[in-house]
Formats: structure tokens, C-alpha cells, sequence
């Protein structure tokens, strides 16, 4: 098969997202997760997460559970966003 011309970062980022796949195909749901690929996985959730992917996201892409994944951040000593949303403090006054 001839290769597509050299588009950039394209390509390895399309490469890793097919490397990234292998590897949570690898780690079935409910599968025990140890050793060199319990922290290459946290290597990687950590680096997503701290690029701004949420939790949410991580597990659904990773097949694993929300409190998996953050229990696998937390592991890799990542400072954890607040929830965020509407906040409930006193408006400020208008000026005049």
C-alpha cells in the first residue's frame, strides 16, 4: 500500500490514538490493570487529563469506570479540576 504524503502531526497523533486503542482493547473492562501497563495507562490518562479531557471522557475511551479512572489519577498524583458550573456568590454590584 503506498503511504499518503507527509501531512504533520497528523499522522502520529493518528498513530497514537491506534496505539492508545490497542492498549485499552488490551485492558477489558473489570480486567486487573498491573505493573508496566498499570503506569503507562496512568501516564496516559494523566496527559489527556491534564490537555483538558474530563474524567468522563477518559473512561468512556478507556472502557473503564469514572471512579477507575480517577482513582488512577490521583495514583499519578494529578491535581483534580473542580466540578465547576454556576456558582452561587453575590453578584457584583453594577457600576455606575
Amino acid at each position: 500500500m503506498a503511504r499518503k504524503p507527509d501531512r504533520g502531526d497528523h499522522e502520529s497523533q493518528e498513530r497514537t490514538s491506534h496505539e492508545e486503542a490497542r492498549v485499552a482493547e488490551t485492558l477489558k473492562k473489570g480486567s486487573r490493570v498491573t505493573g508496566p501497563a498499570r503506569e503507562k495507562l496512568a501516564a496516559d490518562l494523566k496527559r489527556k487529563y491534564e490537555s483538558g479531557a474530563s474524567i468522563r471522557a477518559l473512561a468512556e475511551e478507556t472502557g473503564r469506570s469514572y471512579g477507575f479512572v480517577h482513582r488512577m489519577l490521583s495514583e499519578a498524583d494529578v491535581t483534580l479540576r473542580g466540578r465547576g458550573g454556576a456558582t452561587r456568590g453575590k453578584k457584583a454590584a453594577p457600576t455606575p
